[in-house]
């Protein structure tokens, strides 16, 4: 839902300020950028024009799976290349309205938005980073930084570095120029890349997500792929260095002592301690604490803390760059919900290469139809002959399943659930437009995808359109207003019991329709203070437009009635999976504590984060569980999170893919305050075999 949709919005946003307005120099000029999604989908433009006065004016509209962002910019540019002032107005991605300002009058700057107001004595240079800019403010940055050797102070906080990766041509004939990636630190969690043209005068030239969306002049569209191509290897080479840093080899026997194991079939701590003895990536043992583990390469005391099966996310949006924060939390696998086909192969064949810094990825089939609000990720589709090709090409692929998205042809829904599940793959997905939640589950859906998705079968009639914001903002509006002990909330729950229909709620991500702007969100409260400041400012944007006091109360109410629905579920005996959808890894911690807020126990919580997302990916045969012959994903945990959830946050070893990984040294890359001070540490012992042992002759 959020995140694959909505990363355009994080990139031109607050994440990709990599660097686009024209300078003065070029007032006469006016520039255009033209935004396209998946395949060369046009989704957006940016135009900007500067007069001889130094004024520059810009218009950003973005338009991806029915929302977007729409901004009009002005502002001016000083001396140094710092903002003298900025305005922005429009609307967010989801609806508030945008109303920014930043003023420097003599040597004090100030600002103000909906998300935050504050000022500054002396900026001196600093540059204002503006919470709602567009591609206009990404060549003001860029060239800010230049001209103070490639380091830029930023106002309201925060250090931004820059250097070049890499050179290339892009056009052809009088169009031609020479560009270079940059790569830019000290605005997120990982870089920010931007293509910039070269010579005396450098300017920005436009950004890549390769894979999904581009933003570049006007005229340069067929240098899309070439340049995504090298910004690819790019990134690999810095990824490769994170995986060589933050991932110890585990060749040998390795073996964790005294562990309070997990059993996540019964949803119960193991009685005493436990060694878990772990070979080529695999499960060898578990055995009674004091085991003889003569022969060992290496050990860890977990001196009593809980070992966990690795944990499932199931409901990612996959990328290169939020492998850490995954490993970190103890996430080994994500199921990858929605995706451009050719990055989420390239994925999965770097992380089974190590190339990537990441969890392992069980791949859904995206399948969308077509319409004027399509999400272009994996396949779109008119008719049942290209639905049933797409399917045949994810089956050949081994994927388990597929997911429907809104646009999907209603009239060849029920045929191509049927072929799906002739070909092996589960169905999972949104409830296309003008259909209700209980007709996709008697067609035959194995599973719900979000929980404003199976609650709009209580608030749509055939003329309301959720391929719009009305999906967000009815739920947001009505919840509060439902009757769970009805009879049509029975009997629709009854249905799901009887179908075994699997709900994946995605209830941490929903937070921010109850989030005025300017807030910290609840989601990730309970951290915030461990991120870097520019991290920090975006737990303060929800985006929905709420007017007053009593919307928030109404939006509110409804939050807390989602929560109680999925416990509700669980009680009935509906099946659940734990997703994200957001911020990877610490937005699973949030959602499994929604679930105990929802009233599930925290050991039936755990389970659902293993077993049931195991089984449910089709891999119950070998991960999930803590038992001989098993995948050793494997993650430990300073306290019980049987008894309080919220222990998941400290981690202390997580082990996955023959590696062990510490969450601490991968907070420490990522400017986050770690969660554990000090705790147990693996011990090499350089031992290749157990004492006495038959060399094989």
């Amino acid at each position: 839902m959020a995140k694959r949709a909505a990363s355009a919005a994080m990139w031109i946003g607050w994440a990709l300020v990599a660097a686009g307005a024209a300078s003065a120099a070029e007032a006469s000029n006016p520039r255009r950028w033209v935004i396209t999604v998946d395949n060369g989908t046009v989704a957006g433009e940016q135009t900007l024009a500067c007069d001889a006065t130094g004024e520059c004016r810009g218009r950003f509209i973005f338009k991806d799976n029915g929302r977007g962002p729409e901004l009009d910019e002005v502002f001016r540019i000083a001396d140094d290349g710092s903002l003298l002032s900025y305005r922005a107005t429009g609307a967010t991605t989801f609806g508030s309205k945008v109303d920014e300002r930043f003023e420097v009058l003599g040597q004090k700057a100030s600002w103000s938005s909906s998300t935050e107001q504050g000022e500054s004595d002396a900026p001196g240079g600093r540059l204002y980073v503006p919470f709602s800019q567009s591609v206009a403010l990404a060549e003001v940055m860029f060239q800010a930084a230049a001209r103070r050797g490639n380091t830029l102070d930023l106002l309201p906080s925060g250090r931004m570095t820059q250097r070049e990766i890499t050179r290339t041509t892009v056009g052809e004939g009088a169009s031609r120029r020479e560009v270079a990636l940059i790569a830019q630190s000290g605005l997120g969690l990982t870089p920010s890349f931007g293509w910039v043209t070269t010579g005396d005068e450098p300017t920005f030239f436009g950004f890549i997500v390769p894979g999904y969306l581009a933003a570049l002049p006007e005229g340069y569209q067929a240098d899309e792929k070439r340049l995504g191509e090298l910004q690819l290897a790019a990134e690999a080479e810095i990824l490769g260095g994170l995986n060589q840093r933050l991932a110890t080899p585990m060749p040998g026997l390795s073996v964790i002592r005294n562990a309070r194991v997990f059993d996540s079939e019964s949803a119960t701590l193991g009685e005493g301690l436990s060694d878990v003895y772990v070979l080529r990536g695999r499960i060898a043992a578990v055995l009674p604490a004091g085991s003889d583990g003569r022969g060992a390469a290496r050990t860890l005391d977990a001196e009593g803390r809980v070992l966990l099966p690795g944990l499932f996310d199931m409901h990612g949006h996959v990328g290169r760059w939020e492998g850490g924060l995954n490993l970190a939390a103890g996430v080994t696998t994500v199921r990858d919900m929605g995706n451009d086909n050719a990055t989420v192969q390239r994925i999965i064949d770097e992380t089974a290469r190590g190339e990537v810094f990441g969890p392992q990825v069980v791949p859904a089939g995206f399948l969308e139809g077509e319409s004027p609000y399509s999400a272009r990720n994996g396949f779109v589709v008119s008719t049942l002959e290209e639905a049933k090709s797409a399917v045949d090409w994810y089956a050949a692929r081994g994927y388990p399943q597929i997911k429907v998205y809104n646009s999907f042809p209603r009239q060849h829904l029920r045929e191509t659930v049927a072929y799906a599940h002739s070909r092996g793959l589960r169905v999972s997905g949104h409830v296309p437009a003008f259909l209700r939640a209980r007709t996709v589950v008697e067609y035959g859906f194995d599973e719900l995808n979000h929980v404003n998705q199976v609650l709009l079968n209580f608030l749509v009639n055939d003329k309301t359109d959720t391929r719009t914001l009305e999906r967000f903002y009815l739920p947001a509006a009505r919840t509060g207003e439902i009757d769970f002990d009805s009879a049509p909330v029975q009997d629709f729950i009854r249905l799901l019991v009887e179908k075994k229909t699997v709900v994946d709620p995605t209830l941490a991500t929903f937070d921010f329709l109850r989030q005025k702007d300017g807030t910290v969100s609840p989601a990730y409260a309970a951290v915030a203070d461990h991120f870097p400041p520019s991290v920090q400012r975006g737990f303060r944007s929800g985006g929905m437009e709420i007017p007053d006091d009593a919307t928030q109360q109404r939006y509110e109410k409804s939050y807390l009635a989602m929560i109680d629905f999925i416990g509700r579920l669980h009680r009935a005996g509906v099946p659940l999976v734990a997703g994200t959808d957001a911020m990877a890894g610490f937005t699973l911690q949030r959602e499994l504590e929604l679930y105990t807020m929802a009233g599930i126990p925290a050991n039936e919580v755990l389970q659902i984060a293993t077993r049931n997302a195991a089984r449910y990916s089709g891999l119950a045969s070998e991960r999930g569980r803590i038992a001989k012959g098993f995948v050793a994903d494997l993650a430990l945990v300073d306290g019980d999170p049987t008894a309080d959830i919220t222990a998941l946050r400290r981690m202390v070893t997580v082990v996955t893919q023959g590696k062990h990984i510490d969450p601490t040294a991968v907070y420490q890359e990522l400017g986050i305050k770690p969660f554990v001070d000090g705790g147990p540490r693996w011990v090499e012992t350089g031992a290749a075999t157990p004492s006495g042992a038959s060399s094989g002759r």
